[in-house]
């Protein structure tokens, strides 16, 4: 079972004013900042990255970027819960059986639940919203990959308030997948009349049962959630939200995050980077929690390019100091990665740790032996006069930490002779050249609990198959693993998927980064889920 890992870390100022903080619990916030009061009401701000919401990823049945799913839980509930030891509870479903094959999954359902807009929450609001996420023309990527995809046989109104999915072959992920704002669910109405405007997000739109309702969007400035004061169902039968308003400032740049956390102008700010954490002042506790998932990594595109040769791609892997660069860029803070699975992941093979150190000797002879023997006038290794290069695109913004990174690895590289160059580009001419996969490289990190997710990256027909792997063999693994319950058996497969990366190079795996939250001496209660997204269910701001 998954389990998250928390780190509280103290800047030293914080150090020095941890025994006055149950005394300044209840303070005013400063000059400028946050509102709040103990009477449930007041206000939250709420400082994230954010700059990528405006493009259409307003919604996560349709978006796979974390910052979609981690601002909308919000508004969207789930079926079932997920602890923190990885158990299922109730949340919007009462009790569920699983058929012993693990095709079907039944549902009750709470007959008490209503969407913010005044529609009923039932077995058919559950059928309309996992209906529309496979259908085609909602181009959901991950939310269907999480639904089982081909895998999904439809799901079936049994009663009002019981409802049926059912598989075409077992699916073990699926209660993992239903405890996600990603299979979260939109009022009928909504989807009835505005499905549509969905990706686009906005007040009367993005309509939920959660505990908060989007009131306000300013586009790439600000969202501005109020509390649902007939909210009665969350998580262990939680009631309305104990302060009034969640306002969620879009603050691209880190600095600004901590600035306005460390002014009182906020009470959280989300994603903060390692190095920034010791600016942080008296009052500011910083949680640190690794995500689960895919570490953040490079994808070898094996369909284009000097990447089709095997002993290149592990070249490539070999001739990067990770090390080095993941100590000194992230100051000691994030484990560097040795498989494509983090080390909080259900599965992860601890066997592949020291396997594939940087070494300059073992990349030069793999180059040697492929054939890039010459060099040119700058040092590059050539073959039949051609240079050994590779294109990198990377998606835009890029935090200053993974730019010093990139450079790290370009600098590491150009040591063996294989040229980097990179390419920052905005969204829209990122996926002008990521859809024709007409690109050497790219890079991200995918959070997730279950080592389902490695099927949407290295199957054939994976969304996320960046790197174009065609392999029979290692597509039955995936679907072996995703069809079996037993976890050992699961974990068994896992091993082998990981250790074939291992030695075909398809990803390389860099670090496996945390969620670094900075938390305000106003705010209590706050919680966490898996991915290291706050949750608000038991928060008070005084």
């Amino acid at each position: 079972m998954p389990t998250r890992a928390l780190r509280r870390l103290l800047p030293v100022a914080a150090i020095v004013a941890a025994s006055a903080l149950a005394l300044s619990a209840c303070s005013t916030a400063a000059d400028g900042g946050a509102e709040g009061g103990a009477d449930g009401g007041g206000e939250l701000v709420w400082s994230i990255e954010g700059a990528n919401l405006s493009a259409g990823h307003m919604d996560p049945q349709v978006s796979q970027l974390d910052v979609s799913s981690m601002v909308q839980r919000v508004v969207l509930d789930s079926l079932v819960f997920q602890e923190d030891d990885g158990t299922f509870t109730p949340w919007l479903a009462t009790e569920w059986e699983v058929s012993p094959d693990s095709t079907a999954y039944t549902f009750t359902l709470r007959d008490d639940v209503a969407f913010t807009d005044g529609e009923k929450f039932d077995a058919a609001a559950v059928k309309a919203n996992f209906d529309r996420i496979v259908d085609p023309d909602t181009e959901s990527a991950q939310a269907a990959s999480m639904l089982g995809a081909d895998f999904y046989a439809g799901t079936e109104v049994i009663d009002e308030y019981t409802v049926k999915v059912s598989f075409t072959q077992p699916y073990a992920p699926f209660l993992q997948a239903a405890s996600t704002s990603l299979l979260g669910f939109y009022s009928p109405k909504v989807l009835a009349e505005s499905a549509d405007q969905l990706k686009a997000g906005g007040p009367g739109i993005t309509v939920g049962t959660g505990p908060f309702e989007l009131t306000e969007y300013t586009p790439d400035q600000e969202l501005v959630y109020t509390r649902n004061d007939d909210y009665a169902w969350g998580p262990h039968d939680g009631g309305a939200a104990q302060f009034e308003t969640l306002r969620v400032e879009i603050q691209p740049e880190a600095a600004v995050r901590v600035g306005v956390i460390g002014s009182g102008e906020a009470d959280l700010a989300s994603n903060l980077p390692p190095n920034l954490v010791s600016e942080l002042g008296d009052g500011v506790t910083v949680d640190s929690i690794e995500y689960p998932g895919l570490p953040y990594s490079l994808y070898l595109n094996e369909k284009y390019g000097v990447f089709a040769d095997e002993k290149v791609r592990q070249a490539f892997s070999r001739g990067i100091d990770i090390d080095a660069a993941v100590e000194e860029i992230f100051f000691d803070q994030f484990p560097r990665a040795w498989s494509v699975l983090g080390s909080t992941t259900p599965g992860y093979d601890a066997s592949l740790e020291g396997t594939w150190p940087y070494d300059v000797d073992a990349a030069n002879a793999l180059l040697d032996e492929a054939g890039w023997t010459e060099r040119d006038a700058e040092g590059y290794r050539t073959k039949d006069g051609q240079r050994l290069s590779v294109r990198w695109i990377a998606w835009t913004p890029v935090p200053d930490d993974r730019a010093a990174l990139a450079n790290a690895i370009q600098s590491d590289l150009k040591e063996i002779g294989f040229e980097v160059v990179r390419e920052v580009l905005e969204p829209g001419a990122y996926n002008e050249q990521y859809g024709p996969k007409t690109f050497d490289l790219t890079d991200w990190g995918f959070s997730g609990v279950d080592p389902d997710l490695l099927r949407s990256h290295l199957h054939t027909d994976g969304f996320q198959n960046a790197s174009q792997v065609s392999d029979p063999d290692l597509d039955a693994l995936l679907e072996q693993a995703v069809g079996t319950s037993d976890q050992t058996e699961r974990n068994t497969l896992y091993t082998e998927i990981q250790q074939w990366n291992a030695q075909h190079v398809a990803i390389v795996p860099l670090y496996s980064p945390s969620a670094i939250t900075a938390v305000g001496e106003r705010v209590s209660g706050l919680d966490y889920d898996l991915y290291g997204r706050p949750l608000f269910y038991d928060v008070t701001v005084g």
